[in-house]
């Protein structure tokens, strides 16, 4: 089963306590145009050592500018992943990948989830979600160029979003996901259904069903999003909610949610030479 939320997709997988204090918003004039010109910059980054920079600089506005944009990722990932998980939240223990400054693990905090391990690959992202007080480890890894630091079958609950797309984090990192979920646990995806996310998205979903295939995974749900963020292209955008301005366009499916369940069943063996 898939899950997938309006403009952006989502997906979780199932495989067969720090007080919390979120980021404060700077007060400044930042608009949607500042915010527009910032994303639109970012495609000009190609390099994996460009998009870390580009994420550095980011930093210290980067939650102000996703509240202008209205970024519903990290609250609709969160609500996918505890509409689902049965366990004990206060116990298990969440892999939140490309953390950034900790919006997902905040609202997974509210959630009832108390234990956050984040990794991402800007420092200056990890700074910020040191302060927040949700995490017990936060880890520096450029994802797609070094594996993932941390032990095979760890994690209740592996949590990636906005960061799988073209040009940010390669394809090669689900299996790592996959790697670091408990048997039963669950991973929770999400990518975009921009134009130019088309083939990233398909090859996506092909990976997504060889580990199906493979039995490594069981589909949970995918969720189609109509309304993931507001729009700073004309591109992205194929409808006018008010006036048609920038800031009353939203990016129509986007993106999905995609949620799978590691088999608990499935035992892989391997024979030496």
């Amino acid at each position: 089963m898939y899950l997938a939320i309006l403009s952006a997709t989502f997906t979780v997988y199932t495989a067969d306590g720090w007080s919390q204090t979120t980021t404060g918003m700077a007060t400044s004039s930042r608009t949607f145009s500042d915010v527009r010109n910032v994303i639109l910059s970012a495609h000009k980054n190609t390099g994996a050592q460009d998009k870390v920079g580009f994420y550095d600089t980011w930093a210290e506005n980067y939650e102000q500018d996703v509240a202008l944009l209205d970024y519903r990722a990290p609250l609709l990932a969160a609500e996918c992943v505890s509409s689902f998980f049965k366990g004990d939240r206060e116990k298990a223990a969440v892999l939140d990948v490309a953390c950034g400054t900790g919006l997902v693990s905040a609202h997974l905090k509210k959630m009832g989830f108390r234990h956050f391990v984040g990794i991402d690959g800007s420092l200056k992202m990890l700074e910020l979600a040191k302060k927040t007080g949700l995490y017990q480890q936060l880890t520096l890894c450029l994802l797609g160029q070094e594996e993932i630091p941390v032990k095979s079958e760890t994690y209740d609950i592996v949590i990636i979003v906005g960061a799988l797309s073209v040009g940010q984090v390669p394809l090669t990192v689900i299996r790592e996901l996959w790697d670091a979920t408990k048997p039963g646990g669950y991973v929770c995806m999400t990518t975009r259904g921009n134009t130019d996310n088309q083939e990233y998205k398909a090859e996506l979903e092909q990976m997504i069903r060889a580990l199906e295939e493979e039995q490594k995974w069981s589909r949970v749900t995918v969720v189609e999003v109509e309304e993931w963020e507001k729009a700073v292209s004309e591109q992205d955008s194929k409808f006018v909610l008010c006036a048609p301005s920038w800031s009353t366009k939203y990016q129509e499916c986007s993106s999905w949610f995609h949620m799978t369940k590691k088999r608990a069943d499935f035992v892989m063996f391997s024979q030496g030479c």
